[in-house]
C-alpha cells in the first residue's frame, strides 16, 4: 500500500504541495500570506514564509523541505537550513526559512513558488553506547577533505 500524504489547508489561498512533473522527487510548496500581505526580503535577509498548509507525513517518514534551484540560481533566495525537517509528529503550519543571498531585493508573494518538500523514509535506531568502534581501513578518521575529488588548481 502506497503511504498518503494528508494535507490540511489553514488559509483558503494555499496551494496544496505539487510535483511539476511525473517524476519529480519535490512537491513545490508555494507562499501563502493573509490577504494584501508580501514579505520583501533585504540582501542577505531572511524571513519565515508561511504556506498556509499544515500536514501528517506517515510513520517512519520525514519531511525534507529543500531549496528550489530555479529560485537560487535566479534570484540568490534559498532555504537557509536546508534541508529542513519535518517530523512525522508535527501538524503545525508549514513556514519555510528563506534567507536572500542575492544583490538586490527579493519580493515573495502569495502563490510563489518557494522550496520544494521531498517525503523520505527514516529508520528509528536505538541508541547503544560502546568503548570502541570497528576501523574501516578505507577511511581516514580525520574526515574532512580525506578521500580527495577536488582540486582548486
Amino acid at each position: 500500500m502506497t503511504p498518503t500524504l494528508r494535507v490540511r489547508r489553514l488559509n483558503p489561498g494555499a496551494r496544496l504541495p505539487e510535483r511539476m512533473t511525473a517524476l519529480a522527487a519535490g512537491m513545490d510548496l508555494a507562499a501563502c500570506f493573509d490577504a494584501g500581505e508580501e514579505v520583501t526580503l533585504a540582501p542577505g535577509g531572511r524571513a519565515l514564509i508561511p504556506t498556509g498548509l499544515a500536514v501528517a507525513i506517515p510513520e517512519g517518514h520525514e519531511g525534507q523541505v529543500r531549496p528550489r534551484s530555479g529560485l537560487a540560481l535566479k534570484h540568490g533566495v534559498t532555504v537557509l537550513n536546508a534541508p529542513g525537517t519535518i517530523d512525522a509528529d508535527y501538524r503545525g503550519e508549514l513556514r519555510v526559512l528563506l534567507v536572500n543571498f542575492g544583490e538586490g531585493p527579493a519580493r515573495i508573494q502569495t502563490g510563489d513558488r518557494i522550496a520544494q518538500l521531498v517525503i523520505a523514509r527514516v529508520a528509528a535506531l536505538d541508541v547503544v553506547e560502546v568503548q570502541t568502534l570497528e576501523s574501516v581501513e578505507s577511511r581516514d578518521p580525520a574526515g574532512f577533505g580525506t578521500t580527495g575529488g577536488f582540486s582548486t588548481s
